[in-house]
């Protein structure tokens, strides 16, 4: 039996992780998120789910809810300071496994003509930078997911993993896939522990994403 926080549960990534949690074996979901117990109102009555109104950027809120917990799901790794709260309190509560949803980008590992296009489209990743680099001195048991560009297909499930040190050339990857992928996580705790892997749709080494 697994005790599983996820944070930033109204997330579009979330959406599709918290039914297979509920289908894999037993475990139970705690679900933060400001004005869970409104948005997430479907979930009320499940046995296996709390919901938690909180805020990340709550230092306060993110101590009471993580006690007891035994793997987090953190919907969006971009903002230092919400990433430097939650690895605090996971180290009060003394919780170690983390999964983060983040970007691609962060090494610089995106390359060819789509690298040049997302260069484009993203900016400065100065701050995005600094926010991962939060898990990498972590010190805890964290899978940092650099996700190639988004988008839903139901049904498309596939994805392959990029490791650190190698160039990101899928362009894009459904979060059917990733929410697919953190549930084998959650299954399997000791899979990609302590790495950040990029995360992207097979066969998609094109110059941009195909919806744009």
């Amino acid at each position: 039996m697994k005790n599983v926080l996820i944070l930033g549960a109204t997330s579009n990534i979330s959406k599709y992780l918290i039914p297979k949690l509920l289908n894999q074996s037993g475990g139970y979901l705690t679900l933060f998120a400001r004005k869970a117990t409104q948005r997430l109102a479907q979930y009320a009555d499940e046995q296996r789910i709390t919901l938690v109104d909180g805020d990340w950027n709550q230092p306060e809120d993110l101590q009471k809810v993580m006690v007891g917990q035994e793997i987090v799901f953190m919907a969006t790794g971009h903002f230092e300071q919400a990433n430097r709260n939650v690895v605090s309190a996971m180290k009060n509560a003394q919780v170690t496994r983390i999964i983060i949803a983040g970007g691609l980008g962060i090494y610089d590992e995106v390359v060819g003509k789509f690298g040049e296009w997302n260069a484009r489209m993203m900016g400065d990743y100065t701050s995005i930078k600094k926010a991962a680099l939060v898990f990498d001195q972590s010190g805890l048991d964290y899978t940092f997911l650099r996700m190639s560009w988004l988008y839903d297909q139901d049904g498309n499930e596939n994805f392959e993993l990029v490791p650190k040190g190698q160039p990101m050339k899928g362009t894009q990857v459904t979060r059917q896939a990733v929410a697919n992928f953190i549930a084998q996580v959650v299954e399997h705790p000791e899979y990609v522990s302590q790495q950040s892997v990029g995360i992207v749709e097979p066969n998609t080494a094109w110059d941009k994403p195909s919806f744009y």
